[in-house]
């Protein structure tokens, strides 16, 4: 099993900035890759941002490249969103999530609420 404590979330402005934390606990000696996703109301889950453990590569979907940043320290545990220039499209529940093996991802955070207002 992995915990995964999202925080970091909040109300900023459109062109505003705010870093997103997870923090994994339990098995994590055999993480492959984490993630964050988001979701807005009435939409699907979807993910924004992963980064694989071991190699430190990264993956982001064509709506944030440019203004978002995934970033991990592996000492920690730890997982970072990095959002800047900050839209109000990208307002939503943000999940951290951590994938044990190549395929989907298998543990989920609580989310973290972030809203931009105009």
């Amino acid at each position: 099993q992995v915990q995964l404590i999202e925080s970091g979330g909040g109300l900023v402005q459109a062109g505003g900035s705010l870093r997103l934390s997870c923090l994994a606990s339990g098995r994590t000696f055999s993480t492959h890759r984490m993630g964050w996703f988001r979701q807005a109301p009435g939409k699907e889950r979807e993910l924004v941002a992963s980064i694989w453990w071991r190699s430190g590569n990264t993956l982001y979907v064509d709506s944030v490249k440019g203004r978002f940043t995934i970033s991990r320290d592996n000492a920690k545990n730890m997982v970072y969103l990095q959002m800047n220039s900050l839209k109000p499209e990208d307002t939503a529940v943000y999940y951290c999530g951590n994938a044990q093996t190549p395929g989907p991802y298998d543990y989920w955070g609580q989310g973290t609420q972030v809203t931009v207002s105009r």
